[in-house]
């Protein structure tokens, strides 16, 4: 059987059934990359979606290097709702339970694979820790049906990917801050006020101190204003520079996982 080319759309949704099927059943390394992000504030110069943005703008960069690499990336629609306990009491914060995630989250991942697609990698964006254990429950579950190369969630907060995301991100001072708004920058600026960001002074909350303390909200945090860092110090040059660490962080994953690799 002649190969498909690996040039098609990106997107998942773009594709008819057919055409899925019959890419699906060639035995091409395939994988969906499925971004996970939330409805929730990012200070007054950020859009509520910021981390869906930087879940569908790292999955559109990363599924290109891998179809690059010789693996039938899709892009899964974005998932635009997850757990956002923390952002309680800001207009716009839309949340939904730690279960209703995992279990929305498994169904669809489960749905591709059953249909032949050979990996799914969930990259979030979204750090609050009924999030991120969302994830890994998720991640958890669809390996224990389908196996140890079925499922990926690559982690910016793991050492091996956070050291290279900047000092702001390190420092835990990085919700709104420079780190994500360089990010947005680069991939959506028209949906960014760079003159708000510009007068923001800087908020030296870290907030995985804060959730380490206890604190259960951005205001108890400290954060009244729903950002941390330094906003007006962000560039969309370092947005692009932070980009090429996280198209490399799901890449390089995504091909470990396919390849059985379980290295850290």
């Amino acid at each position: 059987m002649t190969q498909p080319p690996l040039d098609g759309p990106l997107a998942l949704a773009a594709h008819s059934t057919t055409d899925l099927r019959d890419q699906w059943v060639t035995g091409t390394a395939s994988a969906v990359l499925f971004p996970l992000g939330s409805t929730e504030p990012h200070g007054p110069h950020l859009p509520l979606a910021t981390d869906a943005v930087l879940a569908e703008e790292n999955a559109l960069r990363a599924a290109r290097a891998l179809r690059a690499a010789g693996v039938f990336a899709l892009v899964a629609p974005t998932l635009p709702y997850g757990v956002t306990d923390f952002a309680a009491g800001f207009t716009g914060a839309t949340t939904v339970p730690q279960a209703a995630l995992v279990a929305l989250v498994v169904s669809a991942a489960s749905a591709w694979l059953a249909d032949g697609a050979g990996h799914v990698c969930l990259i979030n964006h979204h750090l609050e820790p009924g999030q991120l254990g969302a994830v890994q429950q998720a991640r958890a579950a669809l390996i224990e049906r389908f196996g140890p190369r079925a499922a990926s969630a690559p982690q910016v907060i793991s050492r091996r990917w956070g050291r290279h995301l900047g000092a702001e991100f390190r420092s835990g001072a990085c919700h709104a801050g420079r780190y994500e708004t360089s990010l947005v920058l680069a991939a959506r600026p028209d949906w960014v006020h760079p003159a708000r960001a510009a007068v923001l002074p800087e908020v030296p909350v870290s907030l995985s101190a804060a959730i380490a303390a206890g604190q259960t909200s951005f205001v108890q945090a400290g954060a009244d204003a729903a950002y941390t860092g330094r906003p007006g110090d962000a560039t969309a040059a370092e947005g692009e520079a932070l980009f090429h660490v996280l198209t490399d962080m799901v890449k390089t994953e995504v091909l470990e996982a396919l390849a059985g690799d379980d290295s850290p």
